[in-house]
């Protein structure tokens, strides 16, 4: 059983594991929730954080400094970097568009055992919206998601086939959730990783789709 206490711990177990795969010169673009906690754990310089609403060079920022005009695509005040740069939000998306963003890291509310993910409605209900998802998922070089491995009522995220709308024919690239950390490989899930506290037993309970475990 996993031993995360609270969703708060939960959320930054993830960032921290995700921001492993960071390494050497990279533009990243963090996605709305878990991925914006991913710059708290980052070890290297050479990586600059990309918001689709037009900045290169993201950083956290003191309260005491937040300017309320500076925000990212989810509207949370956001500090700048030396040396960072402002542009529009079509020239942000070319670069999206143009593949010149190494890695995006992703929210999702439902993923597929091929890869394919669901983050933007909910039949029925309200919220945020697509954003910038649909256009990293074809322009990102790569695409990580982070998630909850289950819903509030304990059903699994990871299914055999989405039931909210698909973002994107495009597989993601990495899973990282609470309890298990998944590659797709030729659009079948692999588990590479237990997070800690969890098992195999565990993953195998809370996972409806189909997947292999190879230890790496």
């Amino acid at each position: 059983m996993s031993l995360i206490k609270d969703k708060n711990e939960m959320k930054h177990l993830i960032a921290k594991r995700v921001a492993k795969e960071l390494k050497g010169s990279l533009t990243v673009n963090l996605g709305i929730g878990i991925p914006t906690l991913v710059p708290e754990y980052l070890e290297s310089d050479d990586i600059q954080l990309h918001t689709e609403n037009g900045l290169l060079g993201v950083t956290d920022v003191a309260e005491e400094d937040i300017d309320p005009n500076l925000v990212n695509a989810g509207k949370l005040p956001v500090g700048e970097s030396i040396g960072a740069s402002y542009f529009n939000s079509s020239d942000s998306f070319a670069m999206i568009r143009g593949g010149h963003v190494d890695v995006a890291i992703l929210g999702a509310l439902q993923v597929d055992q091929t890869g394919i993910i669901a983050n933007w409605a909910v039949p029925g209900k309200n919220i945020m919206g697509v954003g910038g998802a649909m256009d990293l998922l074809v322009g990102a070089k790569k695409v990580i998601v982070t998630m909850s491995h289950t819903s509030k009522d304990g059903s699994s995220k990871i299914l055999k086939k989405c039931t909210y709308p698909i973002t994107s024919t495009r597989s993601v690239d990495m899973i990282i959730t609470e309890l298990a950390v998944f590659k797709v490989v030729d659009k079948q899930l692999q588990l590479v990783e237990l997070m800690p506290g969890s098992t195999l037993k565990e993953v195998e309970e809370k996972t409806e789709a189909n997947f292999t475990y190879v230890e790496e």
